[in-house]
């Protein structure tokens, strides 16, 4: 027994004074707990599900789905408004949900998910038939059934069936890897596709602001709506100041709607045009009327893109050609079978006139017109289409691994085109993490790198009201220990850090001790943004305004000193603050004022109106410098831009001393340059039509810029001939992005509206990726055109062979089959072999190529023509003195022919590889697939000369046959390297020729 315990004892039957009852009760405490503590802890844990778990199973939620598509707002009022409505859907204004798993997936199941199914794209079944469509193919494949019938008639269903069967399935091989190319590109647009329709949307859950994917977005779901957002549900309003919606992608109509408390509602897919807002989400998915419509959507990537077009042209002039040398080939095998010339492989004459019977001359004819046909499905050149899917499909998923997101194919192309690109400054040429490296008020500067002190308490509690209510962001502390989560644009959110560290900043205690009246959200054209508060203790209003040094210095009348002391502001003061501005944007610095008044009266409104907020005769509060420092790697990029012949213009809205200063460290404009020119927007905008367009060119910085002004640089360059890329983030960048050749928007600052108006998306707002994909904009047409150059050689050579060999000899030297897989190498493997190769840096130091360069350069038909001719001449020589230079037998020589014609092909796809450089090995080890295709090529040849003999038609080659085939195809290697030493005049022809005078 211890000691508390005898003492107890001893004194049990004593009576206490009332201090001495208390310290009784004390060790009777001490003991009971003492007991407790000693025994074996045993208890049951019971999980209690929240609240909104209980009440949202089984609850009815089809009232909710018309709510907001019928605009039921006497529904809503008997529902108790939007505060109502938020209890029903157990949902927090202020703290939205709860993230628990648990109940997002019971909201979901009760609700349903923010999804809606899309039409299944095609099949491959169905890019079979498409290839299948082809006429030349079914015409092949039509022949090959009249000779199947013909040839098991006339042999016997043992021997006569491999004719008929070998041109079947060299019909389907075609058609089965073309489907099978075509539905692999075509799951990779779609997958590229549905990226750009997984939009981030920001939350409020368990009092956190938290970005998700609109596909996570449920019911109940607190949402953050600010300038350029998509509404990403259907919902109604719960508070917020000036919100405008675009409803023309629901309604048509393009003026925009007001949404406040009297008018709530707010439909999914609509886009914010002003101000800013949380709503209520009501309906997701296919409840939503957008939902509905997107899900009879698909997304149709058979638009022809401009160089697919301009290929169409070239490919039906070839086409026609074919067609001419195909009439040309059967006419001249029609006279020569009817006159007795044609002999069979034992050289019996085909066609006898004394024993003349229908089956043999059917037969006859259709073995002419299978060759006649065959001849048409090798000149067309049905690769091209393939090359460009290919070479678009692999350089957008290689853009995608490198941070673009290509939303319009034809940009791929244009890209390759451009000639100037009119970007952003901030977070395209900057890193977009600012702070606060500059704080001045009055007339005297204020550390920065720790608490302020030396400035008067009220100067501090007004900069406090100025950043903590007049902004978009937000700052989240969960207990005064723990590091604040703060949210908001890069600039937001240097300012509030700023404001938390060294100001002593409680945003809760502010929105305690005052009430926002009205907000003027900050656009690009004010340059600035409002709030008129309400101060709880005294009922004062005042007004506070931050923006644009400059603009709001011009509105202010007098400053605060650092005592806390107001001075009027005369000529010589405000002079003194404009040196100051200059100064901190001379050293880069993005400069911020803060001003406020004091409001004595409200002016009076009318009914549903916001109050104005007074924006003249301000009191200065103080000046902030925000550092942005340049990407380490952007001066690189535009000295590349620049090496290309691409012109790089910075529009910005920061004034012009930053603008200039970010320029020179950038390397857009040179220290000393007088061709280099700095101009302001309005400015530019003021000159007449012809100086705008005089002095476009020579701009390289346009400092103080509205979007309209962005948007007449653009119009002024296009009309000068160049093709123009613009970057834009802002909602207002949207007709400048629209007007570009090609829209380049932010994928992290960006807005939606921005987005959607662009061709690319650049995921990480870096100007060095913009460079990158102008790369992969020329490597595309560079790769088009080494396919082109390729097929050209073939065709050219297929045809002149075939021509010549049949005006002679009257026999066509590669059969049915052969032809077929002298196609399937050139389109598809050739394809597959030079569409994928990547960008190099010869690429970046040509000029851009233009508009109406042509597809086929005088450097090409110089590549290309020697080869064929080689071709011609080798293979022609084989055909007529083969067989004695060889001593063999006519299949054999045959056979070398096939041969050498294909290795040929092999050598010259290594020609092609490079259109001007002698080296065409460099770099040919990083593309493994056309080394891949090389192997395969080689080795389905060898298959087809040594073991599909019956099938291709072909006869078994001894070593010193193969040697002679391969040997004489590798020619083509040191034939075209002397090719290159030819000099080329670059000009197109049409420019070459005289202008006559008329």
């Amino acid at each position: 027994m211890d000691y508390a315990s005898v003492l107890l004892a001893r004194t049990g039957s004593l009576s206490f004074t009332l201090p001495q009852k208390r310290w009784r009760f004390a060790l009777t405490v001490i003991i009971t707990c003492r007991t407790l503590s000693r025994k074996q802890n045993r208890y049951v844990s019971i999980d209690i599900p929240p609240k909104s778990f209980l009440s949202l199973k089984g609850i009815d939620h089809k009232p909710f789905h018309h709510l907001v598509k019928e605009k039921r707002a006497e529904d809503l009022h008997e529902l108790g408004g939007a505060s109502g409505l938020i209890a029903k859907l157990n949902s927090d204004s202020n703290n939205g949900i709860s993230s628990d798993n648990d109940e997002i997936r019971t909201r979901k199941e009760t609700f349903g998910t923010n999804t809606y199914p899309k039409k299944k794209p095609k099949g491959f079944f169905v890019h079979v038939w498409e290839a299948l469509s082809d006429p030349f193919l079914l015409l092949l494949a039509g022949c090959a059934a009249v000779s199947l019938g013909f040839g098991i008639k006339e042999h016997g269903i043992k021997n006569g069936w491999y004719d008929g069967v070998s041109i079947f399935l060299a019909v389907f091989l075609v058609t089965v890897v073309s489907a099978v190319s075509n539905f692999k590109q075509s799951k990779r647009f779609d997958k590229l596709a549905s990226e750009c329709d997984n939009i981030t949307v920001t939350v409020v859950r368990e009092s956190r602001r938290q970005e998700i994917s609109i596909f996570d977005v449920v019911v109940g779901d607190v949402v953050l709506l600010n300038i350029g957002d998509q509404v990403p549900a259907d919902g109604v309003f719960i508070e917020g100041h000036s919100l405008q919606v675009d409803e023309s992608s629901m309604t048509g109509e393009t003026h925009p709607i007001d949404i406040s408390e009297r008018e709530p509602f707010l439909t999914s897919g609509v886009k914010v045009v002003d101000g800013y807002a949380r709503m209520l989400v009501t309906a997701v998915g296919t409840d939503t009327e957008w939902g509905e419509m997107m899900k009879t959507i698909t997304h149709d990537n058979n638009e022809a893109t401009p160089l697919q077009e301009r290929l169409q042209g070239l490919t039906s002039n070839i086409g026609k050609i074919g067609i001419t040398v195909a009439a040309l080939v059967f006419t001249v095998l029609a006279i020569r079978y009817f006159t007795g010339n044609t002999k069979d492989e034992n050289g019996v004459q085909e066609f006898n006139k004394h024993k003349v019977s229908a089956n043999n001359i059917i037969s006859g004819l259709v073995n002419i017109f299978q060759q006649a046909v065959t001849i048409i499905v090798v000149a067309i050149p049905e690769g091209l289409p393939l090359a460009v899917n290919l070479t678009l499909a692999f350089s957008m998923k290689r853009m995608m691994k490198d941070n673009a997101l290509v939303r319009n194919l034809s940009a791929c192309e244009t890209m390759g085109s451009v000639t100037t690109i009119c970007t952003d400054k901030t977070g395209t040429l900057t890193l977009n993490r600012m702070t606060v490296t500059q704080f001045w008020v009055g007339k005297e500067p204020v550390k920065t790198d720790g608490v302020v002190e030396s400035v008067d308490t009220r100067v501090i509690n007004l900069l406090c009201q100025g950043v903590g209510l007049n902004t978009t962001g937000s700052v989240y502390q969960n207990n005064s220990l723990s590091v604040p989560e703060i949210s908001g644009s890069p600039t937001e959110k240097a300012l509030l850090y700023w404001a938390v560290s060294s100001l002593g900043m409680d945003t809760d205690a502010l929105k305690r001790c005052s009430k926002v009246v009205h907000v003027e959200a900050f656009n690009s054209e004010k340059k600035r943004s409002g709030v008129l508060i309400s101060e709880n203790e005294n009922g004062k209003f005042v007004a506070h305004w931050k923006g644009a040094a400059e603009m709001i210095l011009d509105r202010c009348t007098s400053y605060y000193n650092n005592d806390g002391s107001v001075y009027n502001m005369d000529f010589d003061q405000k002079s003194h603050f404009e040196r100051i501005i200059k100064d901190m944007a001379a050293s880069s610095l993005r400069c911020i004022a803060f001003a406020c008044k004091n409001i004595e009266e409200m002016s009076q409104t009318n009914e549903g109106e916001a109050p104005k907020i007074d924006d003249e005769g301000l009191i200065l509060l103080g000046l902030v410098g925000l550092k942005d420092p340049c990407r380490p790697e952007v001066k690189a990029a535009i000295e590349a831009c620049k090496r290309a012949g691409v012109t790089v213009k910075m529009v910005t809205g920061d004034n012009v001393f930053t603008a200039r200063a970010i320029a020179k460290e950038c390397g857009i404009i040179n220290e000393n340059s007088e061709v280099d020119v700095v101009v302001e927007g309005q400015q530019f905008r003021n000159y007449s039509p012809d100086k705008q367009l005089e002095i476009a060119d020579k701009i390289r910085v346009m400092a103080r810029s509205s979007p309209f002004d962005k948007l007449l640089l653009v119009q002024c360059l296009k009309k000068k001939g160049h093709v123009v890329a613009v970057t834009g983030d802002g909602t207002n960048d949207a007709p400048a992005l629209k007007e570009a050749d090609v829209g380049l928007s932010m994928g992290i600052q960006g807005t939606e509206v921005a987005k959607e108006s662009s061709d690319i998306v650049i995921l990480d707002d870096n100007f060095n990726t913009v460079v990158t994909v102008m790369s992969w904009g020329r490597c595309v047409y560079n790769n088009i055109q080494k396919f082109i150059q390729f097929q050209l050689t073939v065709n050219v050579a297929a045809l002149v062979i075939n021509f010549i060999s049949v005006i002679i000899s009257g026999k066509v030297p590669l059969t049915t089959v052969q032809l077929l897989w002298v196609n399937l190498i050139m389109d598809t493997m050739g394809a597959l072999a030079l569409a994928t190769d990547r960008p190099t840096k010869e690429l970046m130091k040509r000029k851009p190529v233009g508009r109406t360069e042509p597809l086929i350069t005088r450097i090409m038909w110089r590549n290309l023509l020697p080869q064929a001719l080689f071709q011609v001449v080798v293979l022609l020589v084989f055909q007529f003195k083969g067989k004695q230079m060889f001593g063999v037998t006519e299949k054999v020589n045959n056979t070398i022919i096939f041969n050498t014609f294909v290795f040929c092909q092999v050598f010259n796809e290594f020609n092609s590889r490079k259109l001007e450089k002698k080296n065409v090995f460099e770099g040919i080890l990083r593309n493994k697939m056309f080394l891949a295709i090389i192997a395969v090529t080689i080795l389905l040849q060898v298959l087809m000369v040594e073991v599909l003999r019956r099938f291709a038609g072909t006869q078994m080659l001894n070593w010193e046959q193969w040697s002679i085939c391969v040997g004489i195809a590798a020619i083509t290697w040191p034939l075209g390297w002397l090719i290159k030493f030819i000099p080329v005049n670059k000009k197109p022809f049409r420019r070459m020729l005289p202008r006559w005078r008329s």
